[in-house]
């Protein structure tokens, strides 16, 4: 079910409100308990054959979560341990029989010289983010910062439906407390009116921009990688760059909209990332939750940069690189994880080096640097083999065809060009929504639309959602280009 569609948005969302804020007023566990089971209701809408590997996930996380805090309070750090131990292979075992079996399989085939048969394991959707979000949690318990086991707020924590799909990655300490905080049991209008304006801000970012810039993107990456000028090579590389901003974008905003009509509160996953000036930067920005749980969970356990600069540089590789392969099972993620660890390399290498030369030439070098390196670590991130993002690549070097190719028929250049200055504009130009409407600023307009105000707002929001979900479903719903990670 797509958060792009009418049966997500006039028939899901109101029945799940709804029904979460009226057993709120009978106790707050029978309203978790409907929104845990509203959660798996659209996570079964996607493939319910798959709804039993995500219980069993909740399932055995939650009883080795319950073993690890035991072992933490008794103080038995070795018990504790071994209990982690289990619980990360556990998820690591089944994340990688799900999305990495053929890729292990392929690849050791080819280096032993061997034929091999795909399995053909279809990809649970989600999978890579419910599983994260419980590795989190169960490290969490074995440092003590566990405190809330109960069965249905432990499965809502996991299935919440605003972010199961594509994140962002959830905390168990972020979440639990809001889970029983009674105010988030109560209806408010203004809590509307404030969802609303990410909801269709979000709308407008996928089915307008996102999706509009789209279609000069397939036909550079897919049908004519071989055969372009590198003016096509660029276009394609920038409309692809444009593309994952805003449909990724997009899907943060509809997110924290739909769970703030909850009075939950997700964090912030996502904030201008092209405006970055240098790589550090733009792994703060972009999908923050996910850089986050890297360095957290995986870059500091490491070692971090507390063992001089040679391991700090080979832990950023390492991290980085798993980073690419946990988007998919293919070379090509791993290639892009491998460039945005050795931009991370090269950045604190010369950071020291940076800070001497004036800052407004660094703002500007850095920023244009950036946004090159980023461009073209997209480019493996899009294409489906290495050779053909090395094509593209080539191309857009200077290597392409001098005469417009067949391309040219299927893409018009000029308008492309326009779409480009548009998304460039609006990308680095102009405030997100979060910059806009900070948590305080968001609070205040929460209690002025409470009144009159509010039922205007959410009208005019209303018939602004109804005319883009007509657009959508016009031209067909399209999927958030994350739901494949």
């Amino acid at each position: 079910m797509l958060f792009n569609t009418y049966a997500f948005l006039l028939g899901f969302l109101p029945l799940a409100l709804a029904g979460y804020t009226l057993l709120g007023r009978f106790g707050q566990r029978a309203a978790i308990t409907f929104l845990f089971i509203a959660s798996c209701g659209f996570y079964s809408v996607w493939d319910i054959a798959y709804l039993p590997l995500l219980l069993g996930s909740i399932t055995v996380n939650y009883l080795l979560g319950k073993q690890i805090a035991l072992a933490h309070e008794r103080n038995r750090s070795i018990q504790g341990k071994r209990w982690l131990i289990a619980g990360v292979l556990f998820n690591i075992g089944l994340l990688g029989f799900y999305k990495y079996a053929d890729f292990i399989g392929s690849n050791t085939a080819t280096l032993l010289g061997l034929s091999y048969t795909p399995l053909g394991i279809a990809l649970p959707i989600g999978i890579s983010f419910f599983t994260f979000t419980q590795l989190a949690f169960l490290v969490d318990c074995h440092a003590g910062s566990g405190k809330d086991y109960q069965p249905a707020s432990y499965g809502l924590f996991v299935t919440y439906f605003p972010h199961l799909i594509a994140g962002p990655i959830l905390h168990h300490k972020d979440m639990m407390p809001q889970f029983v905080d009674p105010a988030s049991h109560r209806a408010s209008r203004g809590r509307l009116v404030v969802g609303g304006i990410f909801l269709v801000i979000g709308l407008f970012k996928k089915i307008v921009i996102a999706d509009g810039v789209a279609s000069y993107v397939a036909p550079v990456f897919d049908l004519h990688a071989g055969d372009l000028t590198t003016l096509e090579a660029w276009c394609g590389a920038l409309a692809y760059t444009f593309q994952l901003y805003f449909d990724f974008s997009a899907y943060c905003d509809m997110a924290y909209g739909l769970s703030y009509l909850f009075g939950i509160i997700l964090p912030i996953n996502f904030n201008s990332p092209y405006k970055a000036t240098s790589i550090i930067d733009f792994w703060r920005r972009w999908h923050i939750t996910l850089s986050t749980f890297l360095r957290d969970y995986l870059y500091i356990p490491l070692g971090g940069n507390r063992r001089g600069p040679l391991r700090r540089h080979a832990n950023l590789m390492l991290t980085m690189l798993l980073g690419g392969l946990w988007h998919g099972a293919n070379w090509t993620f791993v290639i892009w994880g491998g460039l945005h660890g050795l931009y991370l390399v090269i950045n604190h290498a010369i950071q020291p080096l940076s800070q001497r030369l004036p800052p407004v030439f660094r703002r500007v070098a850095g920023w244009t640097v950036t946004l090159l390196a980023v461009v073209v670590a997209w480019v493996f991130f899009r294409a489906a083999h290495v050779d053909t993002a090395l094509r593209i690549l080539g191309a857009m070097a200077g290597g392409g065809q001098t005469s417009a190719s067949e391309l040219s028929r299927l893409m018009d250049i000029n308008t492309c060009l326009w779409w480009l200055a548009g998304c460039a504009a609006i990308s680095l130009l102009l405030p997100n929504l979060y910059q806009l409407l900070g948590r305080g600023r968001l609070l205040a307009l929460e209690a002025r639309c409470s009144g009159a105000l509010g039922g205007l707002l959410a009208g005019v929001l209303l018939t602004l959602g109804l005319i883009l979900l007509a657009i959508s479903e016009t031209r067909g719903a399209s999927e958030f280009l994350y739901f494949n990670f």
